[in-house]
């Protein structure tokens, strides 16, 4: 890897994180009551979301369909057969229950996303897509195809809870 490319790594992953960090201040702003603040955390989350896609773009990460699906099912796999298994067993020798809920959380919702993403690469050749939205827990992440009847399955969280992504 050439300077440049460390460099836009580097930028990619502290944008994303600015990214997220962000939107978890803007919804702590509004709990707090200050709306305000929150449009202005949401409005540089914003931006620093349009960076890391910019550096992404430039490390010439995003690639064809086909080829970004394969890299998020890499992705997802890693998360479930390596990192989070190892996450898990060190956050539990230390008794820290949060972050073991957090990673049993994610790794559950891990194994979903993979499985997702390898029926949408089966359902590239096909000639139309079937359309369908997703829905997601507010809380553990869990995402699910079409409206969930019922109960989040990773933490509970009643379906009619969940967030629509169209």
């Amino acid at each position: 890897m050439t300077k440049t490319s460390d460099n836009l790594a580097a930028a990619f992953a502290g944008e994303s994180q600015a990214n997220r960090r962000y939107q978890a201040f803007a919804e702590q702003a509004e709990k707090d009551g200050f709306p305000q603040v929150a449009k202005l955390f949401r409005a540089a989350a914003h931006a620093e979301a349009i960076h890391a896609q910019n550096h992404l773009k430039a490390l010439g990460e995003v690639k064809s369909t086909a080829e970004n699906l394969q890299a998020a099912i890499d992705g997802e796999n890693y998360e479930v057969v390596s990192m989070y298994p190892e996450f898990i067993k060190a956050a539990e020798e230390e008794a820290q229950k949060r972050a073991v809920t957090s990673f049993k959380w994610a790794y559950e919702v891990e194994m979903v996303h993979e499985a997702l993403y390898r029926k949408a690469v089966e359902m590239l050749g096909k000639e139309s897509l079937p359309q369908v939205d997703y829905y997601v827990c507010p809380f553990c992440g869990y995402t699910h195809e079409g409206p969930l009847e019922g109960r989040c399955p990773v933490c509970g969280t009643p379906g009619e809870k969940f967030t629509r992504m169209g």
